[in-house]
C-alpha cells in the first residue's frame, strides 16, 4: 500500500458519513472510498456472527481495492467484529468507533450519563468491558433507539416526526438524572438539533466522528502513509440502491454526489 492508497470506510447505511464528514476536515487530501451496506441495514438488530460476516467481506472488498486503512463506522460493527477483522488483515490498519463513555465522565457534574445506542451495541461484551475500564464510577442510563436509524435511512431529520421520536428518550434519561448524552450509533449526529432540543441548550452531546479522524491521522502518520497534497477523491459505493445513497449523501453532506453499486461478489 502507498500514501496515495484509499481509505476505505463503511456502515451499515448512511450513519458513518458522519464519522466520513469528520475525517475529511481532518485529512483533505485523502481518497475516501464509502461503503453503505444497506442491503443489511440496520446492523443493531442483526446477530453478532451476522454482523461479522459482512465485517470480513467488505474488509476483504478494501483489500482488492488496495486501501491502506478501513475505518469501521459503525458502533455496533465495531463491538461486533473489530478482533476478527484484525485478525483476518493483520497488515491493514483498522480503526473502529466506540460511544463516547469516557469524556462524557469527565464532563457529568450529576455522576450520571445517558448513552443513546442500538440494541446490538449495548448488548456487546466490548461495550460492558469499556463502561468498566472508563467510567467505573459513574451511572451509566442506557437507551437502545432503533428507530432513529430508520429515520436518518429515511432522510427524517428534523420536523414533527423526528421531534416525536427522540422526545421521549431524551426526556426518560434527563429525568432519571443524565447531565451528559452521548450518541453511541454513528448515524444519531444527524438528529443532533432535534436531541439537542429535547434535551436543552446546556446539555453536552458526545459523538465520535473527530476522535477517529485524530486517531486515523496519528495512525497513518506514524506509518509514512500521509497523502501530502492534491484534493482528495469521495467515491461511495452500497449493496442496495445506488440512487437513494446518492440522494441522501448530498443532503447529510451538503454536495451533490452520486453513488455506485458494490460488486456483486461483495453485497
Amino acid at each position: 500500500m502507498f500514501s496515495e492508497s484509499p481509505i476505505g470506510i463503511y456502515d451499515s447505511g448512511v450513519g458513518g458519513l458522519s464519522v466520513l464528514r469528520a475525517i475529511r476536515d481532518a485529512l483533505p487530501h485523502e481518497s475516501l472510498l464509502y461503503v453503505a451496506d444497506s442491503a443489511h441495514v440496520p446492523y443493531g438488530e442483526k446477530t453478532r456472527e451476522y454482523v461479522e460476516r459482512r465485517a470480513g467481506a467488505l474488509a476483504d472488498y478494501f483489500v482488492s481495492r488496495q486501501a491502506k486503512a478501513m475505518v469501521v463506522a459503525c458502533n455496533t460493527a465495531t463491538a461486533a467484529a473489530i478482533a476478527p477483522l484484525r485478525q483476518r488483515h493483520p497488515g491493514l490498519l483498522i480503526i473502529g468507533v466506540e460511544p463516547a463513555i469516557k469524556p462524557a465522565a469527565h464532563l457529568t457534574h450529576s455522576g450520571v450519563v445517558g448513552v443513546f445506542a442500538t440494541t446490538g451495541t449495548l448488548a456487546s461484551p466490548k461495550f460492558a468491558a469499556l463502561i468498566q475500564r472508563e467510567a467505573p464510577e459513574v451511572r451509566i442510563l442506557f437507551k437502545p433507539c432503533p428507530e432513529w436509524v430508520r429515520l436518518v435511512e429515511r432522510g427524517v431529520l428534523h420536523g414533527p416526526e423526528a421531534e416525536a421520536a427522540v422526545r421521549a428518550p431524551v426526556a426518560e434519561l434527563r429525568e432519571a438524572g443524565a447531565d451528559v448524552l452521548v450518541l453511541g450509533c454513528t448515524h444519531f449526529p444527524f438528529l443532533r438539533d432535534a436531541i439537542q432540543a429535547a434535551a436543552g441548550p446546556g446539555v453536552p452531546l458526545l459523538e465520535t466522528g473527530a476522535p477517529v479522524a485524530r486517531r486515523l491521522r496519528h495512525q497513518l502518520q506514524e506509518r509514512g502513509l500521509l497523502r501530502a497534497g492534491g484534493p482528495g477523491a469521495l467515491r461511495l459505493e452500497t449493496s442496495g440502491a445506488a440512487g437513494a445513497l446518492g440522494g441522501l449523501a448530498s443532503r447529510l453532506l451538503g454536495q451533490a454526489l452520486a453513488a455506485d453499486t458494490l460488486p456483486e461478489r461483495w453485497r
